[in-house]
């Protein structure tokens, strides 16, 4: 029993020194000086990291709140633009926690850069000209975000460098790169250095634009009063009367070809709902004209296309009874 106890007071003993011994060697001291620095410093770069992520998503969160709880249809320009800035401040932020950390930890390993000066200034050049690219994106997207041509939300039409078009809705606008969302679903995104023009469709206020042919033989003045009676009345529909800024105007006829005479009808609506109100002003339209009895455009090339096919049957038909009546009186 105490050859055990002995043992196990030796062996304590031993373990204990080799700890001891451990932290009081160099790779215990540099686990204590610099080791557990670095650990911190790389716990404070998480955390400041995910608060940074934390705020901006409250951020948008509060715009997503106030835009549902308000009485408008869209987005203010203010809101847009400052969900776009949030998205931007977040990135930022982070980019410059990796720089710090990257700083801190070549401080605590006393990592002199002093030797790496010209060896950078040669991968500098280097990298400079290979970096056009990335470096055009970045002043490209300050510019849009300072000159606010579009932000978050909005409908745009962007023309790239290689002159092909990308519709969409913004969906997140960065520094380098713009992300949209098209009609189909698709999510495209869009380097900001490689754009070249920008159509915003939803910026502060729309215009919807409404053609309506009509057949040369309607009557110009009858057309025209049906038109101006629905716009009287646009203003008072349950639907248009929440997007519309203003009551629609009949600007007259815009076109003449041989066979349709096409009228303009324009509206003023809120930011991205022009397509809407150009699709409820055509069904009113065409109702109220089919109400009077006014042919459309469509309705005359239908009847155009109908009357010829209809007269050639009769006429086949009319053929037929008579060479069936002529069999039938023939002598056997």
């Amino acid at each position: 029993m105490t050859s055990n106890t002995t043992v196990l007071a030796v062996t304590t003993a031993s373990a204990t020194q080799r700890w001891h011994d451990f932290w009081r060697g160099e790779l215990g001291e540099w686990v204590i000086t610099r080791g557990l620095r670095i650990v911190m410093v790389l716990i404070a770069a998480v955390l400041a990291a995910r608060f940074v992520n934390w705020v901006a998503q409250q951020v948008t969160r509060q715009l997503d709140i106030g835009f549902a709880e308000s009485d408008a249809l869209v987005r203010s320009e203010a809101t847009k633009h400052r969900q776009a800035v949030a998205s931007v401040i977040s990135w930022v932020s982070i980019v410059i926690i990796g720089v710090w950390v990257i700083m801190q930890i070549a401080d605590i390993l006393q990592f002199s850069v002093t030797g790496l000066v010209a060896p950078a200034t040669v991968v500098g050049a280097a990298l400079g000209f290979g970096a056009q690219q990335l470096v055009r994106d970045l002043l490209s997207g300050f510019f849009i975000l300072a000159e606010k041509q579009y932000g978050f939300g909005d409908l745009v039409t962007l023309t790239v460098v290689s002159a092909t078009e990308a519709s969409g809705t913004v969906e997140n606008v960065t520094l380098r790169v713009t992300r949209l969302r098209s009609p189909d679903g698709e999510v495209l995104t869009i380097p900001n250095g490689q754009i070249v023009k920008v159509v915003n469709l939803s910026k502060d206020w729309a215009r919807a634009v409404v053609d309506i042919p009509v057949s040369t033989s309607a009557d110009l003045n009858q057309v025209n009063e049906v038109l101006h009676q629905e716009c009287e009345r646009a203003m008072d529909n349950p639907v248009l009367g929440d997007l519309l800024l203003d009551a629609p105007t009949v600007m007259g006829v815009e076109s003449i070809q041989v066979d349709t005479v096409t009228l303009r009808m324009v509206a003023r609506t809120l930011p991205g709902k022009q397509f809407e109100v150009g699709r409820q002003l055509r069904f009113l339209v065409i109702r109220a004209l089919a109400r009077v009895g006014i042919m459309t455009a469509a309705d005359a090339t239908v009847g155009l296309v109908e009357g010829p096919s209809v007269a050639v049957a009769q006429a086949a038909e009319a053929a037929r009874a008579t060479d069936d009546a002529k069999g039938a009186v023939q002598p056997r």
